[in-house]
């Protein structure tokens, strides 16, 4: 069900009430199709990639004070700090799919408040509520490994893009067209943050997606050249990775690499755990001192153990019930390992 009729009309006042927004949103394809959906919607504003950690903290304090809204939207983020929330002085509508926490002084909008099973994607709440767009919501969906009910409506529009039988989500996007749009959505956000937010501008004003798979715009071509410039830099790993996972022998494929400019650990172990089920899929990136983790698995509810397996140590993580991220010091990664294999 995701929202009730009584929320979507909540929240679209709130949207329709506000001439200076501020929009917070997730760096994954959900946040970025969330984000695009109510600017688009609204063509007034501002985003702000939420790109350090999975949480909104004080330390965007700064954003809201250089820009003094009159409203605060925060799409698809995880968590935000009760002291971010404390400092502002304008209204502010979270609309999000991960916990659900209690949280003063923000009005929350989270289908898993009511059913906690209802993990409804916050693309697709914002369709819900905005009505527009519905390949930039498909993208978000899909992306979220969610099947969205409109999907068909989306297939008529679209027959080229999704023109194979699927059961799942990942079905589509390893074997169709459509595919290639969750990839450049993806590859959108890697990078420098002025980098990624040009970009994003550019998804703003961009009116089919064949704009970009066909390359019939400057703008559609812009991005495009930049997908097949990050892709270069990713199919290597792509490569690596798949073939370390499927050569482990262990229920716990882990596969580690060291980069510090961008992260393909999302799509890295999105995939392996596509194409190996049965396994639990553990892909980290050292940067600096940290381990940054991308967990994934089809049985194995995975945010309980990582937290038991945290207690003491230098991390922190947590996520969705199969598919979690974590950050930890380097010196505690192995010790977490040695706890997580045990407690699976």
């Amino acid at each position: 069900m995701a929202l009730s009729h009584i929320q979507i009309k909540q929240i679209r006042e709130h949207l329709d009430n506000c001439k200076k927004p501020l929009i917070f949103f997730d760096d994954d394809q959900d946040g970025l199709c969330s984000f695009l959906q109510f600017y688009r919607y609204k063509q007034e504003g501002k985003g702000i990639i939420v790109k350090t950690a999975p949480k909104l903290s004080a330390v965007f304090l700064n954003k809201v004070t250089e820009y003094q809204p009159d409203k605060i939207f925060i799409l698809d983020v995880a968590l935000v700090e009760q002291g971010f929330l404390d400092e502002v002085k304008v209204p502010v509508v979270w609309v999000d799919h991960h916990g659900p926490f209690k949280m003063d002084n923000v009005k929350y909008f989270n289908p898993r408040i009511s059913n906690w099973e209802d993990n409804h994607p916050t693309s697709y709440m914002c369709y819900q509520v905005v009505g527009n767009d519905l390949w930039i919501a498909a993208i978000g969906c899909i992306a979220d490994w969610f099947l969205p009910p409109f999907l068909s409506d989306f297939k008529k529009e679209f027959p080229d893009l999704i023109d194979k039988p699927y059961k799942t989500a990942g079905d589509i996007i390893y074997n169709t067209k459509f595919g290639e749009l969750v990839k450049i959505f993806s590859f959108v956000l890697k990078g420098r943050t002025e980098e990624v937010m040009k970009l994003i501008k550019i998804l703003t004003r961009i009116k089919s997606p064949y704009e970009i798979l066909n390359q019939e715009t400057a703008q559609g071509k812009f991005i495009y050249k930049r997908y097949e410039y990050v892709n270069k830099i990713f199919e290597p790993l792509r490569k690596e990775s798949l073939m370390a996972i499927e050569k482990s022998n262990d229920k716990i494929a882990i596969f580690t690499y060291k980069d510090d400019k961008s992260s393909f650990t999302s799509e890295l172990s999105n995939e392996a755990i596509y194409k190996h089920p049965d396994k639990i899929i553990l892909i980290a990136r050292e940067k600096n001192d940290e381990m940054k983790c991308s967990l994934r698995s089809t049985k194995i509810i995975l945010p309980p153990i990582i937290e038991k397996a945290l207690v003491g140590l230098d991390g922190y993580g947590g996520g969705h019930e199969h598919a979690c991220g974590l950050n930890i010091k380097t010196y505690h990664f192995n010790e977490f390992l040695r706890r997580f294999k045990g407690m699976v």
